[in-house]
């Protein structure tokens, strides 16, 4: 997927489409996460709830752009990217392509929390350095 390091696939499953028939609204964002979490762990063994620094990630911001429906069984690749990183955020850029056409994109913007303190930190040195190295 072009401008995408990262992608994994998916195929539509039964708990993804609502009574139109089609994908679900809140299901783009389910497979934004799952994306997510794939792209972590790849990065060197991250999770939602440990990215260094003693930090998990806290998403205050989420946006999608509908393209085209997908349906029960499509295959489908999900893309995601690091980008605009700051002090203690990162936005993450996502792409869901069936047959090399779009069918949807959004971003998220994720927050450095510490879960323990309740409250937002700077970004982890070596995770802003492996994000650096791998987005090139």
């Amino acid at each position: 997927m072009e401008g995408f390091n990262f992608t994994i696939p998916y195929v539509v499953r039964v708990v993804d489409v609502n009574y139109g028939a089609h994908v679900a609204n809140s299901a783009v964002l389910n497979f934004f996460q799952d994306a997510r979490i794939a792209y972590l762990k790849n990065l060197g063994g991250y999770s939602e709830m440990d990215i260094g620094n003693e930090c998990g990630i806290i998403l205050p911001e989420a946006h999608v752009k509908y393209l085209a429906e997908m349906f029960l069984g499509d295959d489908l690749v999900i893309g995601a990217r690091i980008t605009n990183v700051s002090r203690s955020s990162f936005t993450m850029t996502y792409r869901i392509e069936r047959a090399g056409e779009a069918t949807a994109e959004g971003e998220t913007v994720l927050i450095c929390f510490d879960y323990e303190k309740r409250k937002a930190r700077r970004l982890d040195v070596k995770f802003r350095e492996k994000v650096e190295a791998f987005e090139k």
